[in-house]
This record gives C-alpha cells, structure tokens and sequence, in this order.
C-alpha cells in the first residue's frame, strides 16, 4: 500500500492487567519528570508496551491529486524554480507522491537519507549525496534536523544542486525551519505554498505565501498573501501575473530614477551659473505638478503593458527564467568536506591516545 502511495495505518490491540497498566503509567510519569533525555526515555517507554500486539486490520487512505498537479510541477521545474516537497507523511509514501506526480522526473535517481543518529553518520551519508549531486533527495525530519544542527552550510549548498528535495515526517517547526534556512544561505525568494493549518507557520515565514482553499479548511489561505482554490493555477499566478508585474515595476523604477535625474542635472547646472546660491528653480507647486504628470503616464500606460500573450508564456515558460539574475554557481564544498573529515580523523585518534 505504501509503494502505491497510500497513507498506511496499521491497528492493533494488546489486554493489559491492572498491574501491567499501573507499572506502565509510572514508568510513563517518571519519564515525563525526567530532566535529561526526556524524548528517548519517554519513547522507550511506549515501545516498551508496543510488543505483542494483536493485528486487527489494515488501512490504506489515498490522496487523490488535483487535475493538472504533473503539468504544473514540470512547468515550474522548466521555468527554472526549484520545487521542495515537505509533509509530514512516511519516507515511502512521501517518495511514492513524488513520484506520481512528477516532482522527481522519470530520468532522475532518488537518493534516500538513510536515518542517521550521529554526527559520523550524518557526515557519511552527505559525502554519499554529493557524489550523486544529479539525484533527488529524501530526507527525514529526524535527520534533517541532525544535518542541520551540525552541517548546516554543506548540507544547505548540496541540497539547492539537488533537482529536487523531499523532506517527509516534517513538523510545523521543521517546514518553517527550511524556509528560513533557504532564505538565509541563498539570499532569494522562497515561495511557500500550503492547503492546511500545519502549513500556516511554514506560509508566514516565506517571502510570498500562497494558501490553497481545500477539505482541510482555510487557515492556510487566511494567513497567505494569495488565495487560490486548485495547485494548478499556481503556474498561471507566477509565469503571467508574475512576470508581467515584474517587468512593470522594473520599468516604472527607471521612468522614477530618470524623472529624478532631470530634476537633480537641471537644478545643479542652475546652482552653478548663479555660483551656488540656496535659489530654487521651480517653485513646489511646479515640481509637485511635474512629477506627478511625468509618472502618472507611464502608471496608467504600463497596466496594459504585454510583450507576449498569456498562452505564449505558458507555452514557454523559459520566459520566466529572464526576470531572475545570472549569478555565480555555489563554491564547490568538496575541500571542506575533506577538511572536515580529517579534522574527525585527528580528533578520534587524540582521543583514542589520551584515553
């Protein structure tokens, strides 16, 4: 069921006596009161009690995709915007929707994140993934936070190489988590688009924030700057609407900065004939009127401003990738990696010699 990507859950039953459930609830409470380790004790505790289980049934829940969610994510994918997937389901089903819905191509490789407890085998598993940059990447809350907590830089740098990253049994903290990250290391906008109350934190901390109106409810599209009702008019809002509000403000900044020009060149020439005296050339009224007819055209003559027409840019979304700028690739991480593991190397061994 999770290879066709199905939300498994399976259920069981187990018939505690008095005097098993009265043992389990104070080992429960102390391990609660604990100061140190209180998560690993905690969870040792409920698997201690999660054995002999009687299986009653099976159940397998699909999540139906909306119409036009696989052309969606390769338009975006053409248009040269990278596409991470968080959610909060288990690494199968999580590989299984990506796979389904084309966020990882057919001629692309799934590298898996193993789960990792350690730094050593965060730091293994990552000199793994970056002999395979071309892979996408599945990852682990868990190990997710531990790469962060320790490799934050490398692990942020190999994953914008990667196509595509799917990040599965990620909390509200975690999406936001990444969201931030992202913003932080490669100093771009980060689109965050969600259709659940899980979503919400993830929404508020990207720089745009799209909420879909969906059956769980409109908390992500209340907290969101654009509301949409289906995923696929996502591509509409960022390849036409996008574009063109970008190319208009970017034309309106120069008819401003060339409106300000004038003023500045013809008031310096005035100050110098008359040796610099503190004289106005126009009067305010004047330079009030002026600027404000000067830019008052182009406002009104660029909202009908098109250079090409709504189905030639989303026949062609490699339109898009002209409004983004041409900046260097990211410094290969290569020699840090090898720095690092033999600083590893050196500190073992003094460590091995001292005890």
């Amino acid at each position: 069921m999770a290879r066709e990507g199905l939300r498994t859950l399976v259920v069981g039953k187990k018939v505690l006596t008095e005097e098993q459930y009265t043992g389990f609830e104070t080992r429960l409470r102390q391990a609660r009161l604990s100061v140190t380790d209180r998560e690993e004790q905690v969870a040792g505790v409920i698997s201690s009690l999660e054995e002999g289980l009687q299986l009653l049934c099976l159940t397998g829940v699909e999540d139906q995709l909306q119409s036009d969610v696989r052309p969606t994510l390769e338009l975006l994918r053409n248009a040269g915007i990278r596409v991470w997937m968080l959610t909060g389901d288990k690494l199968e089903t999580a590989a299984s929707i990506a796979v389904s819905s084309r966020l990882v191509s057919r001629a692309q490789t799934l590298f898996t994140f193993k789960q990792v407890s350690s730094r050593s085998e965060a730091h293994s598993e990552l000199n793994g993934f970056r002999r395979k940059s071309e892979s996408a990447l599945i990852i682990s809350g868990s190990s997710l936070e531990l790469c962060i907590k320790h490799y934050e830089q490398e692990f942020i740098e190999l994953a914008c190489q990667s196509p595509a990253v799917v990040c599965c049994r990620c909390s509200p903290t975690h999406k936001a988590q990444v969201v931030r990250l992202l913003q932080q290391h490669t100093k771009r906008p980060v689109c965050a688009v969600g259709d659940g109350g899980n979503d919400v934190s993830m929404i508020q901390a990207a720089n745009v924030g799209l909420g879909i109106v969906g059956k769980e409810g409109k908390q992500a599209s209340l907290a969101a700057d654009f509301s949409i009702t289906q995923f696929r008019h996502i591509s509409r809002l960022l390849v036409w609407h996008g574009r063109n509000s970008y190319k208009r403000s970017a034309n309106l900044s120069q008819f401003v900065i060339h409106r300000g020009l004038i003023i500045s060149v013809m008031q310096a020439v005035f100050s110098a004939v008359f040796y610099f005296a503190a004289v106005a050339l126009y009067e305010g009224i004047l330079m009030v009127g002026y600027a404000t007819v000067y830019t008052m055209a182009p406002v009104f003559s660029l909202v009908l401003d098109e250079d090409v027409s709504p189905d030639i840019a989303l026949m062609y979304p490699e339109l898009y990738r002209d409004l983004m700028k041409v900046c260097r690739p990211p410094a290969p991480i290569r020699n840090s990696f090898h720095k690092q593991e033999e600083y590893e190397k050196e500190s073992d061994a003094y460590t091995v010699q001292v005890m």
